[in-house]
This record gives C-alpha cells, structure tokens and sequence, in this order.
C-alpha cells in the first residue's frame, strides 16, 4: 500500500505478443486493475499498443471456469487429480510412455513449461511433448540450429535503434508488434532510417515503408537467393567474416541459380532492393510468420541467415536477423524444452551426453532418445488410437490446427483428454473429459522471455478465483500422485527457477548459449524482485551479444550457410480450389480470443471475420461489399462478410484466425488449412492453403444488439453468425440461406425473452422486418433483418440496450445527435465520424493533426494508415458535398 492507502502499482509483463513489454497494475478494488506501461522497462519504455491498454476490461469472471469437472459435472481436486494420474499411469503400463502426450502454450510460463517437460521427458519418459509455439516459431528454431548450432537469437531491440535499414519479410509489425514498429519510426524519425517492407499483402505496415515488395506467396528463397547473389557481385561479402562460416560455395551456387522471376516482382525493384541492402552498413531483417508458417519456412529462415553471416552483419550493433515471437513465452518454452524434439536449456534430445546429464541432474528414471510427435502428428496419433492420454493446457487446437475439424474429431475420439484452461466456454474445451480451472494472467506468479532473450517476472495482483490453481502447481501434484513426490515437491515459482537456472548450468558447461546459472542463487526475496534481464547470466557473462566475435555452436565453432532453393507451397491452385489462401491477425483481437472478445472496446475495430478479397475477383464472382463469402478447401468451408481490397493480390484471399464456435462458428479458418509441414521444422504451412470462393446466397441478413447474451446459433435458418462484445452487451451478424418466416418468433428465440414487450415493424413484400424488445420501460434487445447486408447505424445502436429509448427501429441516430461511428483507435475508444468531423470543423490536415485535436493515432500508433485512408477520403470529396 501507499502511504495515502491505496494499493501500490506491481510490475509484471503482457500476456499478448513476444515483444515483452512492461506493465505497471494497481488493483482497483473491484476486481479489476489499472494498467499502464512501465516507463523502465526496456523491451516498451512505458509504450503500450491497444490490447495492453485494455487489460483491465478482460478480467471478469464471466465464464470462468472455476472447479475442477469430471465429465462435465464439478468436483473436488483430489477427485481430478487422481483419475488425471491413474488414467495417464495405466496408458503408460498398458501401451508404453509414448501413448501419452501433452499439448502446451506459449501462454504458460517458464516456469510451467518447465515442470511439464520434466513430467513428460523425465519421468513419464516420452517425448511427446509439444506446444503452440510449433505453428509460430519452429522454422525459426530449426534455421538457428541448422546455421548456428543452437537456437540463439543474435538480435536485440536496441539493434532497431542503430540499423540504417531495417527490412520486414512477412511482418504486419504495425498490427502484430506495434510498439516495435513504433520504436523503428522513432528511429526513422530521428535518423532517417529506412524500412523495407516484403510481404504479398498491402498492410497498415507498409503505409510508411520506403518500398513495398509485393512479391508471390512463398517466394523469399528466391529473393534472398538474388540477394545474396548481388551481394558477391557486387563485392560486399565480408572475407574476414567468412573465415568463420562452413558452405559458402554451395550457398552461392543454389543463389545464383534462383530464378528471381518467380517473385512476380520487376527485375528493376529487386535490383533496388538489392542495392540498398549492399551500400547500408547496418541492416536488420526482422520475419514472422510469413516466413515461418510455411512448408519450406526453415530454408526461408536460412535463405535471410545466409545473407547476413556472408556479410558478417550478425552480431553487431544496427545488424542482424530477427526473429519476432507471437507468444508472449514462445521463446521462454524454447528454454525449457517444450518442443518435442529438444531438452532443456538448448541441450539435444539425441545427444548422449546431453540426455545423461539432464536425466542425472533431474534423478530421473528414464529420457527418451529420440524426438517425440510434433503438433500435427500428435493430433493425428490422437484420431488413431495411438495416444491413449493427452493433455492441453491453455491452447484451443480444435480452432487453430490446420485441418482443425479433424482434430475436433481426433480429441473427442482420444481415450481420455485433460484440458487445463481459464475457462470451458472453448471449442477444445467443450470435447474434454476433465476440465482443470487454472489461473490466469494477473493471477499467477513467474517469468516469461520475449523476443530479445530479456527475461521478465509476471506477477500476480489478483486473487485466482473458486478453485483455480497455477500450471505448476497442478502438474506437480499429478507428478507426486504418479509416484515421484520428491521429484515434484515443488512449493513455489521461485524454487522451479532456480533449479532451471542450475540446470543451466550444464548447457554452459556443455559450450551452449543459454545459460543463467547466475541466477541460480536467487532467494524469495531476490526472485520477486527480479528485474528484466537479458541471458545469458552466468559467473563469466552477463547479456550482451552473439556471433559478433564469430564463435558458433557447431562442433567446429563454425556457422553454416545453407544452399537452399525456392520451392513451391505444398499445394498449388487449380480449376475446382483457384484461390490462394493466406490467414493472420487482425490489430486488436488476440489468437482465439478467449482474452480479448471479453473488451468492447477491442471488439468495436473489426467486430466480425471477414475475407479480404481483389476487386477483379470479386467482380469475376459477381461479389458485391458486404456480400458474404463461402469459402472451400479440400479439408472444410467457412463463410465470411467479404472485403473488397486490392491489398490483396488477385488470386489470394487474407481471412483472420481469431473467430471460434464460440463467437463465429462458420468462420474457423484452420479447418481450411492443410496440415502441410516443413519437413525440418515441422511447422505448418498456414499462408498457402487452396480455396475455391463463391458468393453465398443468403436470403436474409440480420443485425442484432442486446443487454445480455444471445444465441444465435439457435435461431432457425442461420448459417452465418458472429458475435461481439460491445459496452451496453452484445452485438451480433446474422444471415441465412432459408427464408425467415417469422421474425418476432426468432428475435423471442435468439434472446431468450418470451415475455418482454414488443415492438415491431414490417414490409413482408420487402422481406423486412425490425424488432425491438423492452423490458421495464427499457430496450433489451433489437434484431433488424432485410434481404441484402444491414444498412443501419451498428455504433448508435450498439449503444441502445439498457437505455428508454423508442426510437431505435429507425436504425439511425437522432440529427442532434452526434454517432462516433466505426472505431478506428482502439487506445482512445475514437471513430471514424469523429475523426472526420474533426478534420471538417478543425481543418485538419495530417494523423500530427488528428492526433492533437482528438488523441487518435497517439497511442500505438497502429491505427495511423486508417487515420490517412480518413484524410485522403477528405481531401477527395467535391468542394459541393
């Protein structure tokens, strides 16, 4: 506390995207919280984007899970945990430890992970552990390994200070990263850096850029090969570098040998780009999933890595590959070992020496000796009967893996399935046979490290609610009730790192790069109180650099470059699937949303899914916006309101991966998505599946707004719904192929309000009909149906519920009455009409402008390109209008 009462802020770190950043969280005495950036920390410098700064909204308990269930009903702890141990226990005596497996998140912390891979590797002995982190970063793990000899990310944020170009290869960095972003236009700013932008898709990331390389899907080994070709053309390979590097000659010859026409681009851009690269001194190449989410993402990752070890710009400061994380922990589980095919603290699954000296410092019984099922195959191995038991904790794979119907199916058809979540309301959820209630972030002690190798405490301000427990401390009681206590007698988060930071220990005396034994002696006291630090930290270094002094992890301290040639996605379009199907994020919803649907403010940006969609074929399909679209694939359909852009290239598709049955079942977009892999990394590829398009027929549309929840799934006939927070409740899409005979008997079904008092118009001629229903002189829900997309004021009447208003069949805001419209800065809660106002009255003539009279744009920064779609707009209107 204060010295005048109130709580004192506690440091912690962001739940959301691997750049880490810093909070600062002062419970608000109502079960919520204040949040604000942390000034000191260094990954955000107090800069928060628009899903940090609406933490506080996503905290309710509305729909938390909170006790223990056995096949659905709630019960005891010691109940759960018994049967959890023995079903697992009898899998293992009856058909061996690899019939068990566990599905983990970059959502848990290290500390988590930590125990859950000793559980599974140590004492279970099976190395069928995998995590999330597989369909994120696994290409990246894999390209490390191949070229440095472990997995070491050799840039770190400050390198975004210095470089002098800094190039984004499959990156919306301004949605996915945006306080990065921001920090690479404060460098830009000041020192004039240059940013490069290489992705198929128009985003809000390249409004900025200083070239903009649309290139086809899946062709950066190409580019890369032409760079690295123009680079010893053009005499810029480091000599001296090179002295430490095995394989360049292979190298040099696959690049020259690339054909660059297969990039769609203008043999003039690349030589641009090439240029560009070669005459600046420090270049930083940041990729994501546009490079990793692919069947050949492990020689994308190695086409970049070879560009920079010829040059030797690794290592040094404003120089460097870069990999960016999607999971706030994706690269704390790489630490630990929660990948199926490595050992703690960067030690090798299949190196003996390594095996033996975890296995003895652990005491534990038995290791495996060879890499476990990655995701997909684990998944599959469920559907086959040859997992017995599985395990997921804080992930939702029926919704996110490709072929997601079919591992819908796989889960519910597997002998017994543990799921351990914050809450049941979620597609893997649902087909468990034990729900376990864990705690969540704000509730949970521990670390998490994020892109930069800086190792941050999250920890907790709020009390778990009911019985709900942290990660650790479930999995270690089932590790005591499998029969090794002393194994997993673990009393706090503070003992599991120390002992990860001694076990560490072993990786430096083994020559490896992560190593915080340093860190080993902390006490209670020193472990909460833990400030961001860099690894490694050991008695001989402290953070700092690799690679700048050309020392590598291969036997021979070499690096490695990889002749490595461009190779097509695993399928290619045809007559019957002619679309390329590319899937992402969206700026303000977060993976599947369990987190950020609970923010109306995060809901009102983009409130439902949608497939972006070239003007040409659209028009080719007779699409017109707003339209919905049924999309198809060889492995399952969605259907989605329609965006017609030309961000997109004609022949792709961009949809969002963020809807789930729960707030938009037609809209699951993995279940479209091949479950191709990168045969090295074993990561999906989630950017090129193939899709046919058609328009869907609907007969009619329906727009709804109500003060409490609704059930859209059961209104009869809809085939298209999707559901949306807002401040006053919910909102919701609807539409249906089948006429809707009765409108009042849908709107009494879809909200649940047999007795509330009606109101009613209609145009049965037309097809349209509107309805409202008012409880005790106020309006609790409204439904608007028509036989084209709604045209109605959705902002002005998402505000309606729980108001006296009579007006609302109108669908239109009173004159005198200002409608903020669409919301386009999620960090103020600004819209669209406001900010078009403004710049009408104010005479506003740029985002600086806006952002002084309204705020807008001045948080993230993320919504900045919407700002100027907004300007331009203006400025283009006739002097008449």
């Amino acid at each position: 506390m204060t010295a005048g009462g109130t709580p004192a802020e506690v440091r912690s770190a962001c739940p959301y995207c691997g750049t880490g950043c810093g909070l600062l969280l002062r419970p608000d005495g109502q079960g919520g919280l204040e949040v604000r950036g942390d000034p000191d920390h260094p990954a955000n410098r107090g800069r928060l984007c628009s899903k940090g700064l609406a933490l506080g909204e996503t905290l309710g308990q509305e729909g938390r899970l909170l006790a223990p269930q056995v096949n659905g009903r709630d019960t005891g702890w010691d109940r759960a945990l018994d049967l959890v141990a023995a079903r697992f226990r009898q899998a293992v005596e009856q058909h061996g430890p690899d019939s068990v497996g566990f599905y983990l998140s970059g959502q848990m912390l290290s500390e988590d992970y930590y125990v859950a891979n000793k559980l599974m590797k140590g004492f279970i002995g099976s190395a069928n552990i995998d995590t999330n982190s597989r369909l994120c970063m696994a290409s990246t793990v894999a390209g490390h390994k191949r070229a440095f000899g472990t997995d070491t990310v050799p840039g770190t944020y400050e390198d975004l200070d210095e470089a002098g170009l800094i190039v984004l290869v499959g990156s919306n960095l301004a949605w996915c990263h945006p306080v990065l972003h921001q920090r690479i236009l404060a460098a830009r700013a000041a020192r004039g850096t240059k940013l490069v932008v290489i992705d198929p898709r128009r985003t809000a990331t390249c409004d900025q850029a200083d070239m903009h390389l649309k290139l086809q899907a899946g062709s950066d080994v190409a580019l890369f090969n032409r760079l690295l070709a123009a680079l010893y053309e053009g005499g810029a390979l480091d000599a001296d570098y090179l002295r430490h590097v095995e394989g360049l000659g292979a190298a040099l010859e696959a690049a020259f040998a690339a054909d660059a026409a297969v990039t769609g681009l203008e043999a003039t851009e690349i030589a641009e780009f090439c240029d560009l690269w070669m005459r600046t001194g420090k270049v930083v190449t940041i990729f994501s999933q546009g490079v990793n989410q692919s069947s050949s993402g492990t020689d994308k990752v190695n086409a970049i890595l070879n560009c920079h070890l010829a040059t030797g710009r690794i290592g040094k400061p404003g120089c460097g590959p870069f990999s960016v994380t999607g999971q706030p922990n994706a690269m704390g589980g790489r630490e630990v070992g929660g990948l199926a095919n490595m050992l703690a603290c960067h030690m090798d699954l299949e190196n003996a020496r390594h095996r033996a000296a975890v296995q003895d410092f652990w005491g534990a019984p038995a290791m495996p000796d060879r890499a476990g099922l990655k995701a997909v195959d684990l998944f599959r191995a469920a559907g086959d009967g040859r997992l017995k038991a599985l395990w997921i904790i804080h992930t939702n794979p029926a919704v996110t893996m490709p072929e997601a119907d079919a591992v819908s199916a796989a889960i519910k058809a597997c002998d017994f399935t543990v799921v351990s979540d914050i809450t049941a309301a979620t597609d893997t959820a649902r087909l468990a046979d034990v729900l376990l209630p864990a705690a969540a972030w704000a509730e949970k002690d521990g670390t998490v490290t994020n892109s930069d190798r800086t190792i941050s405490r999250q920890r907790a301000v709020l009390p778990p609610p009911g019985q709900a427990r942290p990660d650790w401390d479930i999995l270690a009681d089932v590790g005591r009730r499998m029969g090794w206590a002393a194994a997993f007698d673990y009393q706090s988060p503070a003992q599991i790192f120390r002992e990860h930071a001694a076990l560490s220990g072993l990786a430096g005396r083994f020559g490896l790069d992560f190593d915080i034994s340093g860190l080993s002696g902390l006490s209670d006291a020193g472990y909460d109180g833990l400030a961001p630090v860099r690894w490694p930290v050991s008695r001989s270094r402290r953070g700092g650099r690799f690679f700048a002094d050309g020392r590598f992890y291969h036997p021979d301290g070499k690096a490695r470059m990889l002749p490595v040639r461009c190779q097509p996605p695993a399928a290619a379009p045809d007559r019957k699937f002619p679309f390329r199907l590319n899937t992402g994020r969206i700026r303000d919803q977060w993976h599947t949303m369990t987190r950020t649907a609970q923010s109306p403010r995060l809901s009102g940006h983009l409130g439902e899914p949608f497939a972006d969609i070239h003007p040409d074929d659209a028009a080719d399909l007779g699409v017109q916006p707003a339209d919905l679209l049924r999309l198809r694939s060889p492995h399952g359909q969605a259907i989605l309101r329609a965006r017609i852009t030309a961000d997109v290239q004609p022949g792709d598709l961009f949809v969002p991966i963020h809807w789930t049955g729960e707030t938009a079942p037609s809209a699951r977009i993995a279940s479209l998505v091949a479950a191709a892999a990168d045969p090295v990394s074993g990561q999906p590829e989630s950017k090129a599946s193939v899709a046919a398009a058609e328009r869907f027929q609907a007969s009619w549309y329906g727009f709804a707004v109500s003060c409490r929840p609704m059930a859209p799934g059961t209104t009869p006939g809809t085939d298209y719904w999707a559901l949306a927070r807002t401040q006053t409740g919910y909102r919701a899409e609807l539409a249906g192929a089948a006429p809707l005979r009765d409108p009042e008997a849908a709107a009494r079904q879809l909200f649940a309000l047999p007795d509330a008092a009606i109101q009613m118009m209609t145009d049965s001629r037309k097809g349209i009909a509107r309805v409202a229903l008012h409880q005790s002189g106020r309006l609790a829900a409204a439904l608007f149906i028509a036989p084209q997309p709604i045209a109605v004021r959705r902002s002005y009447l998402a505000g309606l519920p729980g108001t006296c208003t009579s007006g609302v069949l109108t669908g239109q805001p009173p004159e005198d009455l200002p409608d903020a419209g669409p919301l386009v800065c999620a960090c103020f809660n600004v819209g669209a009409n406001t900010i078009l106002r403004a710049i009408e009255t104010g005479r506003l003539l740029s985002a600086a402008d806006v952002g002084a009279a309204l705020q807008a744009g001045t948080g993230c920064g993320s919504c900045r390109s919407e700002i100027a779609a907004l300007l331009a707009r203006r400025r283009c209107r006739p002097a008449a209008e």
